[in-house]
Formats: C-alpha cells, sequence, structure tokens
C-alpha cells in the first residue's frame, strides 16, 4: 500500500465550470482506440488542459464516465468511502453497457473483494494482508533468483530474445506458482498467466479469458480446502473459514491478479526505461542508476497500473468543481493523478525517493498490506538477475518502434525485443 503524502503538498485547482453530464460527444474525450492506446499521457493532458482536474469521458462503447486526473481529487476518492462507494450495482449507467462490454469483467459485480463495502471488506482485506505476512521475503528472493536463471540459460547462448516472451510474463509466473501452490503443470500456468493477461485486454477476449482463470482458480481453492499446504492460498482460505468457495475463489483471483500481470508489467517498463533513457543507461562504463530508483521512476511516470474502474457516488456531490449525481460513475486516472503539474511544479527536481504515488491505489482500497512489497520483491529480482548475467542488453529496434497492448487498465508492451554478447549457461 503507498504512503499517503498530506494534501498541504499540494495546491487545490480553481473550479472548472460544470460540465454537461458525461456522455456528451462534444465535451467527452475518449479514453480508447489506437491513439489513446499509443500515447495515453498526451491524452491525459489534453484532458486535463481542455477540462480540468475532473473530466467526462467516454469508455470503450462510447459509455460514459466521470475521469480523476488530479492527484488531490483522487486521494479524496480514495479515502472518502462514504460518498465514493464501490459496488457497481450502484452504477446508473448500467442500461446502456452492453453483455459483451470488454471491461466487463473486472466491472460486473462478483463477490469478490474490492466490490464489498464497510465492516466485510475490511475482514476480507485483513485477511488477504494476514496471508501475505506468511511470505518470507529471502525465500522468496531466492525462489526468483532461481526461476530468472534457469530462464536466461535458455536464451542467453543465442545474444538476442524477446523479454517479453522470453522473461518478464515467466518469473512472476513461476513465483506465482510457488506462492500460492499452484501444480508444477507448464501447460497450466501458461493458461491461468494468459487468462489473466486476455481478461484485462480492450477486447472481445477480455470475458473468456476472465472465466478461463476463475475455473482454473476455482479447482485450486477445491484442493487446498480439502488438503492445505505452506502456501498462499491455504492460508488464505484457513483466514476466512466463514466464506464460501466462490468468495475464496473471486479473492485469490484478485491477488493473483496482482501477482501475475501487474509485476510483470512492472518488470518490463523498468527495463524499457533502463534500455531507452540516458539516466539509466545499461553499460558496463558504471554510473548506472539504482535498479530501484528506475523501477520507482516507473511507478510515478508509466505506470502499470493506469486507471481504475470504478466508484460510484452515494449521493450527490462535488468533485474537483464538477457536480457528481447519484449513481455516476467514477473513473481513477493514477497515472493521470501521478502526472499532476501541481504535484510537480518543477518536473526537473524527479521523483527521487518519493514513494507517495497513487499507483498501487491506496486507502481503505489500496493493495492489501505486503502486496506491493512482494511485487517489488520479485521483479527487482528479476531485474537484477537479468542485469547481471546479459549486462550489454541492447534495444533491438528503435524505441518509437515498440508497441503498447490495448488496455485500459495496464501500461505494458507488446514486445520488448534485445540483442547481447552471448553467455555461457549457469554450472548445475
Amino acid at each position: 500500500m503507498t504512503n499517503p503524502q498530506d494534501d498541504q503538498d499540494t495546491q487545490a485547482p480553481h473550479p472548472t465550470p460544470e460540465a454537461p453530464p458525461p456522455g456528451c460527444p462534444a465535451h467527452a474525450a475518449r479514453l480508447y482506440g489506437p491513439d489513446f492506446r499509443r500515447r495515453p499521457t498526451e491524452t491525459y493532458q489534453r484532458i486535463r488542459h481542455d477540462s480540468g482536474q475532473v473530466a467526462p469521458v467516454l469508455l470503450e462503447g462510447d459509455i460514459d464516465a466521470w475521469f480523476v486526473l488530479g492527484y488531490r481529487e483522487t486521494r479524496q476518492v480514495l479515502s472518502d468511502v462514504d460518498t465514493f462507494g464501490r459496488d457497481p450495482r450502484r452504477w446508473n449507467g448500467w442500461d446502456s453497457v452492453p453483455p459483451d462490454w470488454p471491461l466487463m469483467p473486472w466491472v460486473a459485480y462478483s463477490p469478490m473483494m474490492p466490490f464489498t463495502e464497510g465492516e466485510e471488506h475490511r475482514q476480507r482485506a485483513t485477511a488477504a494482508s494476514e496471508a501475505l505476512a506468511t511470505v518470507d521475503p529471502f525465500v522468496l528472493r531466492g525462489h526468483c533468483e532461481r526461476f530468472a536463471d534457469q530462464l536466461i540459460d535458455k536464451f542467453a547462448v543465442s545474444g538476442k530474445a524477446d523479454l517479453v516472451y522470453d522473461y518478464i510474463y515467466s518469473v512472476p509466473t513461476l513465483a506465482a506458482a510457488e506462492l500460492f501452490g499452484l501444480a508444477d503443470d507448464e501447460a497450466g500456468l501458461e493458461a491461468l498467466a494468459g487468462g489473466l493477461t486476455v481478461s484485462f485486454l480492450s477486447n472481445e477476449e477480455a470475458i473468456a479469458g476472465k472465466q478461463q482463470v476463475a475455473a482454473y482458480v476455482a479447482e485450486l481453492v477445491k484442493a487446498k480446502r480439502e488438503a492445505p499446504g505452506p502456501d498462499l492460498t491455504s492460508q488464505f482460505i484457513l483466514n476466512t473459514p466463514d466464506l464460501a468457495e466462490e468468495q475464496q475463489t473471486a479473492d485469490l483471483m484478485v491477488l493473483m491478479a496482482a501477482a501475475l500481470p501487474l509485476t510483470s508489467y512492472w518488470i518490463g517498463n523498468t527495463l524499457r526505461l533502463m534500455l531507452t533513457d540516458e539516466r539509466f543507461a545499461m553499460t558496463l562504463s558504471g554510473n548506472r542508476r539504482s535498479i530501484g530508483e528506475a523501477m520507482n521512476e516507473v511507478l510515478w511516470a508509466d505506470s502499470p497500473l493506469q486507471n481504475l474502474i470504478g466508484r460510484y457516488a452515494t449521493r450527490d456531490t462535488a468533485l474537483g468543481g464538477r457536480r457528481i449525481r447519484t449513481g455516476d460513475l467514477v473513473v481513477l486516472g493514477l497515472a493521470a493523478a501521478n502526472a499532476d503539474p501541481l504535484l510537480w511544479p518543477d518536473t526537473p527536481v524527479g521523483h527521487g525517493g518519493n514513494h507517495s504515488h497513487v499507483s498501487f491505489s491506496g486507502g481503505d482500497y489500496g493493495c492489501p498490506v505486503g502486496g506491493p512489497e512482494t511485487a517489488r520483491i520479485i521483479a527487482e529480482t528479476a531485474i537484477e538477475v537479468l542485469l547481471d548475467r546479459v549486462p550489454d542488453l541492447t534495444l533491438a529496434v528503435a524505441p518509437e518502434e515498440l508497441k503498447w497492448v490495448d488496455s485500459f487498465w495496464y501500461r505494458c508492451l507488446e514486445s520488448l525485443p534485445v540483442t547481447f554478447s552471448p553467455t555461457a549457461v549457469t554450472a548445475g
């Protein structure tokens, strides 16, 4: 969970005129399509310039919503759970949403922890945090080092690789298998990782991907209820004896979604930064900025988790000078909030050791305690081992040729081709 930054560090923006109701095409920017996928940062800047810190937008299929771009306003929504509820059944826009809406898998109500409220949410979030607290960071790091070496051995002698396919997804997948007690089944693990990834895409495959994951995790929960083991899944089940299998399955899917796609994208975006930004140039000449600094820079400037749906107004209210009506959908632009110029009036200062970003959300619905740290161990270890083994990584294409996955939720590369001096495999 992120460390909140006091609001006095930012200045409140001047109120903007009340916008027409969301959904008016003449006033709402579209948060989908090729241009948004290629240049999300520019899209956020344009929306902020044209409409302020809270703006009407159109989601995939021209579904209307309010988009929160301001850091201060984002913190306000994250902290005010009484005004901005989490249960999607409150949404007043369901009548306009088609059943095959690509964003449906993680927006439609289901018995998962993020959609609960009040005491029920606190109890289930606490159970998740207590399960994560059983993870030994030193043991996890050792596992990740071994997984990383095994994967690098497969391409080290060739002098080239596509890190997305050969490494970036695989290290977190193998780590998740260890953490959650998944069967040592390569095809099954690939299906799980693939299903989770697809479920967050902005296309017709998203719903099927979520269903595939649900079936896999349901079988895992059933097996661990019958025969618990020394893993996160078993510990969470033991922590939640009053939850039905369906609820336990839903909550574990949420934890896995953070452990797999999100951690993979953190690795990929950090490696891209280090390969394309001279401040983090990966060369043998030394003076390379620390991996931790690059990882933190990514969370601020190229957040793997870009946007969150959502919050639903429990009453008529005001936010950033806008009138929000009961039942309106509020989308949190985490990446946009991190780049709020009111937060960074002097951009050359950089992000340094500042960890008050909202890339892991925040408040009662932020990542469970221990989640970000677990992801950091996996990502940092994967990057460290890769740079130790192949220190002269070079991007095999021009930076502008890199392509991004079509996802409203995440910022991640389709591929990351590299070349390097061939190296020998590790002994044993």
